[in-house]
């Protein structure tokens, strides 16, 4: 038993000799294959690296090479570049000193001229002093020939002179006033026409309406009332007087105050349309119609602002411009007469290089006294002035309304073309309308005036009163009184009666010689 457990001790000892050798020899083997493995890795990558390390020494190289030849390439460019700059440089050296030479010629030759100047200066000086002593002489010899001083020769040569001047210039300046009077007749005419031609109204406005229809007389009796009370009350609601006569079918509405005649009419109008006519419903009727008439006076106002193409003005001025339209003026609406002027003012300002939007305004308010002319003191053209300076209108229309009838002096160039321009609408045919009693009393008026001077034999008003023709005595008028008496009829007329546009006055003079052959 000892001996088989030795023997198994030497065998197991001897397998484990064996097997530590086979691993021995198994691991030096693949240590061995590691080696040369390594060893083949080593050289592949050795000649990897030369072949990388050639390639980029071969583009360093090259990109070397490449930035070499930039290099040389723009320091040529640069170098040309250089060249040409030298070149232009020098070709501006040689044009400075070619000025610099021409420069220096002038100079010679303007001090040249400047020696020459002053030696005929020189020369000059001595040619004056010797015609001046020549010329002493000369006056010596002819004040001693004439026999004058030198003070007398002087003044009668400046007489003479005068005297020669004097003719020439009253010559001259009876040639230029003609010449303007032509030439101002015929751009005035050419003016006026054009002012007409560009506006066209109608020829005649409908005037306030005085009088009511009424449907039968027996409304007469309501309308006055028992004992009176019905129109007393009336006529102290309104202010106007009411008319009842014999007259049929109408009933007359009286006042100075065109606003408060147009309230009593429709007033009238409606009461006889309701029927029901006592003082307390006349009351309430005459407020409901004053309401409606100034909240329409201010529609008429607002409109004529509109035609007008005016923009702004003061509110009391629109309202004033609203009552215009219920005055007339010999029949013609005061309202539309003045958006009339105010058309025709600016095309005539526009025809003279003025500003047509003043023009317009001036015209518009040139009556805008007559709205208020029955409760304020003065004439028409002042009230308005006052107004238009009240509210704040500028100085060339206040000018303009105040002395567009010659009231005030013309401060401006406004104030005569408004003045034309209301002539022109008051007094074209048609613009106006009189009554024909009025019309024959006017004309009765013109004769008269004109047969009361001295030495008129007639006199006939012709062309609607808008010319007087007079006929003096030859043998007691001359020519120079003929002129005066035409005078003084035109001044007469004009201090004596009132009548729209102008009144020309004819004085006719004339010899006749009669003899019979038997």
């Amino acid at each position: 038993m000892p001996w088989a457990i030795m023997l198994i001790v030497l065998a197991l000892l001897a397998g484990g000799a064996v097997v530590a050798g086979a691993r021995m020899l198994a691991d030096r083997a693949k240590r061995t294959t590691l080696e040369r493995e390594i060893a083949a890795i080593k050289t592949a990558a050795q000649a990897e690296a030369q072949k990388i390390t050639a390639q980029a020494q071969a583009e360093a190289k090259s990109e070397f090479l490449r930035r070499r030849e930039k290099f040389d390439a723009d320091t040529e460019t640069t170098r040309q570049q250089l060249r040409e700059e030298e070149k232009r440089l020098a070709k501006r050296e040689d044009l400075v000193d070619q000025k610099m030479e021409t420069l220096n010629t002038k100079e010679r030759l303007l001090d040249a001229t400047e020696k020459a100047v002053a030696e005929k200066e020189k020369a000059l000086a001595a040619k004056d002093r010797q015609f001046d002593d020549l010329i002493a002489q000369q006056k010596s010899l002819l004040l001693k020939v004439a026999n004058l001083s030198m003070e007398e020769a002087r003044s009668l040569l400046l007489k003479k002179i005068e005297k020669d001047m004097e003719v020439e210039t009253a010559e001259l300046i009876e040639k230029k006033l003609e010449d303007a009077r032509d030439q101002a007749e015929v751009q005035a005419r050419e003016i006026v026409v054009t002012a007409i031609q560009r506006y066209a109204a109608e020829h005649t406005s409908d005037s306030t309406v005085s009088a009511v229809d009424i449907t039968s007389d027996d409304m007469k009796g309501r309308i006055i009332g028992r004992e009176g009370r019905n129109i007393r009350a009336f006529e102290k609601a309104t202010g106007v007087d009411v008319i009842v006569d014999d007259t049929p079918g109408v009933v007359v509405v009286s006042g100075f105050d065109p606003v408060r005649r147009e309230v009593a009419r429709r007033s009238l109008e409606k009461l006889i349309q309701d029927g029901r006519i006592h003082p307390t419903r006349i009351e309430e009727i005459v407020a409901a119609v004053e309401k409606d008439v100034q909240k329409q006076i201010g529609e008429y106002g607002k409109q004529a602002l509109t035609e007008a193409n005016i923009r702004t003005m003061h509110a009391k001025l629109v309202a004033l411009l609203g009552r215009l339209h219920y005055r007339t003026s010999y029949g013609q609406n005061v309202l539309k007469h003045s958006l009339e002027v105010a058309y025709l003012a600016q095309v005539i300002a526009e025809e003279l290089g003025l500003n047509g939007q003043i023009a317009r305004r001036c015209g518009l308010l040139h009556d805008i006294g007559k709205a208020v002319d029955h409760e304020v003191e003065g004439t028409h053209p002042q009230i308005g002035a006052d107004l238009c300076k009240r509210y704040g209108e500028r100085d060339e229309v206040v000018n303009a309304v105040g002395g567009h009838h010659g009231d005030l002096e013309a401060k401006s160039l406004y104030t005569p073309i408004i003045a034309a321009a209301d002539a022109i609408s008051a007094s074209r045919p048609g613009a106006r309308r009189e009554s024909l009693e009025r019309y024959v009393q006017r004309l009765q008026k013109l004769e008269e005036i004109a047969t009361a001077f001295e030495g008129v034999k007639q006199a006939y008003a012709i062309q609607a009163g808008r010319e007087i023709r007079v006929i003096v005595d030859a043998e007691n008028v001359d020519d120079r009184l003929s002129a005066k008496i035409a005078h003084d009829i035109a001044k007469r007329i004009e201090d004596e009666m009132e009548y729209p546009g102008e009144i020309k006055v004819t004085l006719v003079r004339e010899v006749r010689c009669v003899e019979y052959a038997r």
